[in-house]
């Protein structure tokens, strides 16, 4: 259904204050009595549950799409910054398990990258795209994690953009089905759910 806001009948409530993705407006909005005239009516009337159902696997996909670009930057900027960045008189870079971790987290980004790309070719053939959208909520928090780490307290500042990630991308987990939702249709999938 398509319909305004300012249409009769529908309440606006306040504004929810959110952790991360603030800059897209969330509100709870109240319905009571409002008319949608026929024109609006997208697709066939009661099917709209099916429609977002049918919908996930791009927005899934979108998504893993999404946090790519994002985990590639962070990572190159992290490792910019600690170059730069002193402790016990040399750089930040030079420890050992510092740059070891970094070259397993971007190892572990173009793994998602490869697994983008091969999901899209399942999805053409009309497969399901859970896992990739799994493995991008995982990921998503381990290398915003890892890399804020090594920011130091700089990391909590809210206008290094290894903050904002950190906040952003943890949605990534949430949305379009959490990671225990991924995991539960990956088990039926693989028949591995214990049978009741």
């Amino acid at each position: 259904l398509l319909i305004s806001l300012s249409s009769s009948g529908v309440h606006v409530a306040k504004k929810i204050d959110k952790l991360g993705m603030r800059s897209s407006d969330t509100a709870q909005i109240f319905f009571k009595d409002v008319r949608v005239p026929s024109k609006n009516l997208i697709g066939e009337e009661g099917k709209g549950f099916t429609y977002q159902m049918l919908q996930f696997q791009e927005e899934r996909l979108w998504g893993v799409a999404t946090v790519l670009t994002s985990l590639k930057t962070i990572i190159e900027e992290t490792i910019d910054y600690i170059r730069q960045r002193k402790m016990f008189n040399q750089s930040v870079l030079q420890n050992q398990a510092v740059h070891f971790r970094l070259a397993e987290l971007a190892t572990e980004v173009e793994l998602l990258r490869s697994l983008l790309y091969r999901t899209v070719a399942l999805y053409v053939e009309g497969n399901d795209v859970t896992m990739a959208k799994l493995k991008a909520g995982c990921l998503a928090r381990e290398v915003t994690d890892s890399c804020l780490q090594f920011w130091g307290g700089m990391g909590f500042i809210s206008e290094v953009l290894v903050s904002r990630f950190y906040r952003d991308w943890r949605l990534t987990s949430i949305v379009s089905g959490t990671d225990e939702t991924m995991i539960s249709i990956i088990h039926k999938y693989m028949e591995t759910l214990p049978r009741k």
